[in-house]
């Protein structure tokens, strides 16, 4: 059976997108060039960020690369105001960058903790924010949350569960104070392949393990096939009745009731 094209389900729409120069940021941001939209892609890191851009225009996409460290807030000003100075405005904003700080909690420093949150929480409320303008009559929200901060025991990932719990906490709570502005904010839960997870697997393999072995499809996602059709189909109007839930992306580990 011949794999058809993705439909357009995103023309016209322009899509923001943190951490998108690897793993499930990349993912996401080729499955919604795929689907129609602009993406402009946002990471510390440029260079990885123009290597997508630059397969995305393989493609025949659109696809603009901005250097943003999401911990510094003129960053994220500038960050947004190129998104609207090349694509007209933000009709798609999705939180991925987070940097990950793992360990038992009586080795977690102050400076962990700082760096957890500056790049998640407050990082995603100040993107939020900025974005709130552009996203108003229709606009969009996916912030990345993770099974981690789900699980009965997040052991040696406690800063990380914590933080990525507080996202979730914002985007129910944007959900409703934005309802009324036409803005939908979802949350979900991605397991996937990437960088991050292959680095996990040296560090800790037999976590790792258990991991996977608590994955009831039995494998880890793929970030664009998996985890990013997952994110057009919430950015597109056919999700449009959705707003304030959490969606495990992660065959089935995270068990949410």
């Amino acid at each position: 059976m011949t794999a058809q094209p993705p439909a357009k389900v995103l023309n016209g729409r322009v899509a923001l997108l943190t951490g998108a120069g690897q793993g499930v940021g990349r993912g996401i941001a080729i499955a919604m060039a795929s689907a129609g939209a602009s993406v402009v892609l946002a990471g510390r890191t440029v260079a990885k960020c123009d290597a997508v851009a630059e397969e995305i225009r393989s493609r025949g996409g659109s696809a603009v690369a901005v250097a943003c460290d999401v911990k510094k807030s003129a960053d994220i000003a500038a960050c947004v105001d190129a998104a609207v100075a090349t694509f007209g405005t933000v009709d798609i904003l999705v939180n991925n960058a987070q940097e990950v700080v793992r360990g038992p909690l009586l080795e977690v420093t102050d400076e962990d903790m700082a760096v957890s949150w500056e790049s998640g929480p407050l990082a995603t409320l100040r993107l939020m924010q900025a974005c709130h303008p552009h996203l108003c009559g229709g606009g969009v929200i996916i912030n990345l949350g993770s099974r981690a901060g789900v699980k009965p025991d997040p052991i040696r990932c406690g800063p990380y569960a914590a933080v990525k719990e507080s996202i979730r906490v914002l985007s129910r709570t944007a959900a409703w104070e934005w309802a009324d502005d036409g803005i939908r904010t979802l949350v979900i839960l991605p397991l996937s392949n990437s960088p991050a997870l292959a680095d996990f697997e040296v560090s800790d393999p037999e976590a790792y393990q258990r991991s996977l072995a608590g994955i009831p499809m039995g494998r880890f996602g793929d970030p664009e096939t998996d985890i990013g059709q997952v994110a057009v189909f919430l950015a597109s109007d056919a999700a449009g009745y959705l707003t304030g839930i959490t969606i495990p992306v992660d065959g089935g580990a995270a068990h949410l009731g």
